[in-house]
Order: structure tokens, then C-alpha cells, then sequence
């Protein structure tokens, strides 16, 4: 009988997948680091791990984006428990002025690699009889945001495919749920003004940005959720949506 678990995260060289990284290591899994540029900080993060904890951890520099690149990830993966889709880039401009390059780029780097990851996790998956899916997603793939049209797009997309994709699976016994993170303090936030960023935190009725750290405990908490709890968009945004900012 199958003991170790094993989970991969993308874009885990920084950020959200650095942090969901060590969480997941502390509950011993044995890990997938992928991401598309800093290999050298996905090493970091790798001999940190694996220093500090029981675990293995195996990275991969490639664009989740392109399905080359993905097959030749998921050709090193003999079994998986856990697939957190966590790449993906932002995009801040008038929709007008967004070319067709920079649309296509961001729809292949948040969707697509979602949907192909998500094609070849699900038959290792099915041949265990169970696993998990988790979706990093966004408080403007339900509510939109302006200058950010095309980002508000591919998450609304990912909102879409977790429901639609967790109702196939059920029956399979594979869960998917997504994570729509607020106002998160990573770099996709550091190009930030202290004036943009002092307005956007008095919106906030927690009254800060969240941490990476509190996105990681979420997601670790939902691999231990019922296998009952599927389908869910689940919101950590320090009450920003319920206040009604939008």
C-alpha cells in the first residue's frame, strides 16, 4: 500500500509556491518544483526543503504554458497526490492597448497551463483510485478588474474549468477546488507605489495584504479537506470582496 505522497507546484520559485513549497514539506510530501526563469532560486528552494525537512524535492525550469514542455515535466512523474496549479503572470493596461502577443502569452501561462497539467495529472490520478487539484485563482476572476482585463479573464477561466473539471472527477474520487487570493504581499504586487499601496490596504477591512504564508496554510488545510468538498472557489481576501470595494 502506497504511503508517500507526492505533490507538484508550479511557478514555486517565489511567492505563493515558495510558500505552499514548505508547507507541503512539512506534511511530508515528497515534492515537483517547477518554474519558467529563476532556476536558481528553485535551487534555493529546493536544498532549503530538503535540508530541513524529510522530503525529496525534484525541480524543473520549463513554461507551463507550452505543452512540450509539460510532457517532458510530466515524463519524470511515475505517480502524483497532489497537482496545485500556481504559475502564472499579470498584466496592468487598458485592454485597447494589450496586443495579441501579450493576450496570448498571458491566456497560455495562467489557462492553458492549467489545462495541460490538469490532462496529464488526471490519469496518474485515476490509476491511484484518488488525488487533489488546487487551483490558485483570484478575487478578479469573480469580480473583474479594471486595467486588468485580460488577468481577470484567465482567472475567471480557472473558476470555470475547477467547477466544471471537479463535477468529471467526482465520481473518479479526485477533488478540485481553487484558492481566489486578495490582495496577496508578493512581487506581483511590488511594482506598487506606498501611496497605491497605502489606498488599496484601507480598502482591505483586515487592514493589510495577506501573506504568502496564510495562501500556504489554506492549501495544505485542503488537502486535508473532505474528499466530499469539491467544486469550491474558495476566497482569502481579509473580507475585501464582502466589503463591497468594487
Amino acid at each position: 500500500m502506497k504511503t508517500e505522497k507526492t505533490a507538484l507546484i508550479t511557478g514555486a520559485s517565489r511567492g505563493i509556491g515558495k510558500a505552499i513549497a514548505f508547507a507541503l514539506a512539512k506534511k511530508h510530501f515528497h515534492l515537483y518544483l517547477t518554474c519558467q526563469n529563476n532556476a536558481s532560486l528553485l535551487r534555493e528552494v529546493k536544498e532549503e526543503i530538503e535540508g530541513s525537512f524529510p522530503v525529496s524535492c525534484r525541480t524543473f525550469v520549463g513554461d507551463m504554458g507550452n505543452y512540450g514542455d509539460v510532457l517532458r515535466l510530466f515524463s519524470s512523474i511515475p505517480s502524483l497526490d497532489l497537482l496545485i496549479n500556481n504559475a502564472g503572470v499579470s498584466y496592468i493596461g487598458l485592454l485597447s492597448e494589450m496586443s495579441p502577443e501579450s493576450w496570448r502569452r498571458l491566456m497560455a501561462s495562467n489557462l492553458d497551463a492549467c489545462f495541460y497539467t490538469c490532462k496529464l495529472a488526471i490519469p496518474l490520478m485515476l490509476s491511484a483510485g484518488s488525488g487533489r487539484i488546487i487551483n490558485i485563482s483570484s478575487v478578479w476572476g469573480t469580480v473583474g478588474a479594471s486595467m486588468e482585463a485580460a488577468y481577470s479573464a484567465s482567472k475567471s477561466g480557472i473558476n470555470g474549468l475547477t467547477k466544471a473539471l471537479a463535477k468529471e472527477l467526482a465520481p473518479s474520487r479526485i477533488a478540485v477546488n481553487a484558492i481566489a487570493c486578495g490582495v496577496i504581499d508578493t512581487d506581483m504586487n511590488g511594482g506598487l507605489s506606498p501611496e497605491e499601496r497605502q489606498l488599496l490596504r484601507e480598502q482591505i477591512p483586515a487592514d493589510r495584504f495577506g501573506q504568502t504564508e496564510e495562501v500556504a496554510q489554506l492549501a495544505a488545510q485542503l488537502c486535508d479537506s473532505p474528499e466530499y468538498m469539491t467544486g469550491q472557489i474558495i476566497t482569502i481576501d481579509g473580507g475585501w470582496t464582502q466589503k463591497g470595494m468594487f
